[in-house]
């Protein structure tokens, strides 16, 4: 074990990789969910085929495929993307399109009273959408969105296929460095589960001011600290 311990400039290197893949992938990911899902929710039918087309052909693919196909496939016609690129490529339009739907729902579930007090100011579909639309929807998705972040962390995993030194590929190293599998693989495990719970913490604390700002929640405001404890009023539930 003190071999594997020995070796946190590694691990610390990995950690890094994944969260840059993870942050990046996940930028990305918003992106696309947001233009497409909006698409989704247009009243013109060729812009929710746009949506439909993205939709169901980028989440019924797998990242892997989408990495292999980035990364080995279009350099033989041409295009040519780092390693880093075409990672964040795949990760992000693949969990794009699960983030999509989420976006399409959420803005579907505001309540038409809502909509059509937006018609009765007389506002402009641009002014419905970023005032009242977007700002109540965004409540919504933000703890699938926080689902969808951990997947996307969790899917990291294979850009070790493509050379990438994250956690995975340093597990790997490590174990077959020192013969130690059961600390290296260990350490990996716990090294995941840590950044997942970070991640997570962030999306709660998110969505305690997003709530805050939209009036559901009393003024007090809980600390990143309080949410983490799951004290009472932290809304951690059991």
């Amino acid at each position: 074990m003190s071999d594997v311990l020995d070796s946190y400039p590694q691990w610390l290197d990995g950690a890094w990789v994944t969260v840059r893949l993870t942050l990046l992938g996940g930028a990305l990911a918003l992106v696309l969910a947001l233009l497409f899902g909006m698409a989704g929710t247009s009243r013109h039918a060729w812009v929710r085929v746009l949506n439909r087309v993205y939709v169901e052909f980028f989440r019924g693919n797998a990242t892997l495929v989408l990495l292999f196909w980035f990364f080995y496939a279009l350099p033989l016609i041409g295009l040519r993307f780092t390693t880093m690129f075409a990672a964040v490529l795949a990760l992000g339009l693949n969990v794009g399109a699960y983030g999509a739907e989420v976006v399409r729902g959420s803005i579907n579930a505001v309540p038409k009273a809502q909509y059509e007090a937006t018609i009765a100011l007389n506002f402009t579909p641009f002014q419905r959408m970023r005032r009242v639309l977007l700002p109540q929807a965004f409540a919504l998705m933000l703890p699938p969105f926080g689902n969808l972040l951990i997947e996307l962390m969790k899917g990291t995993a294979i850009v070790s296929l493509v050379g990438l030194v994250d956690l995975t590929r340093v597990s790997k190293n490590i174990q077959g460095s020192t013969g130690e599998t059961v600390a290296a693989f260990s350490m990996v495990l716990v090294l995941y589960f840590v950044v997942a719970q970070v991640l997570q913490l962030f999306v709660r604390y998110a969505e305690r001011r997003v709530d805050r700002m939209l009036g559901r929640r009393l003024p007090s405001e809980p600390s990143l600290g309080t949410i983490a404890a799951g004290a009472p009023g932290a809304g951690v539930t059991g």
